[in-house]
């Protein structure tokens, strides 16, 4: 019995660190939940509808499934990238377009030096440093900067 357990660890492991497999691009919304289970948000932009499939507090990845306005799956990806942070027009996105586009943030602080909410992201900067992504917020909701530096829960973790 230990050892199924051993296995099943495993196997569950493997899986996570694979990533999430999403069914074809033209597949239905049920085929979508049915292969990846309920999302942890849902949002809409321009007509589509986005499921978020953020990978815990302490994941380094979000996917998102964009589905048309007729219910199938465009497209399926991992949105915290480097490239996708570069696309965050300053003073134009706003809290519901950095949703849209990464899904919640792994947490919101506040700083003295910022005016409003500071979002929260772990990534891979590159796909190779744990970073840390802080979307600042002035208190109209519209995004002031873009800072990114070493995930500090991480760094006791990185090779030397």
């Amino acid at each position: 019995m230990k050892n199924v357990v051993v296995a099943a660890i495993f196997t569950l492991a493997l899986c996570a660190c694979a990533g999430l497999q999403a069914p074809p691009a033209g597949s239905s919304e049920a085929a979508v939940l049915a292969s990846l289970g309920q999302p942890t948000g849902r949002y809409t932009q321009d007509g589509n509808t986005l499921l978020e499939y953020a990978q815990g507090p302490l994941g380094q990845s979000t996917y998102m499934a964009t589905l048309g306005p007729d219910g199938r799956l465009i497209s399926f990806e991992q949105v915290l990238t480097s490239e996708k942070f570069a696309s965050v027009a300053l003073r134009h996105d706003t809290k519901q377009t950095i949703l849209a586009r990464f899904g919640r943030p792994n947490d919101v602080v506040h700083y003295a030096s910022v005016d409003g909410d500071v979002w929260l992201y772990r990534y891979k900067e590159q796909r190779v440093w744990d970073s840390m992504m802080h979307v600042e917020f002035d208190r109209n909701g519209v995004v002031q900067a873009m800072v990114n530096g070493p995930d500090p829960d991480r760094q006791g973790r990185q090779l030397r």
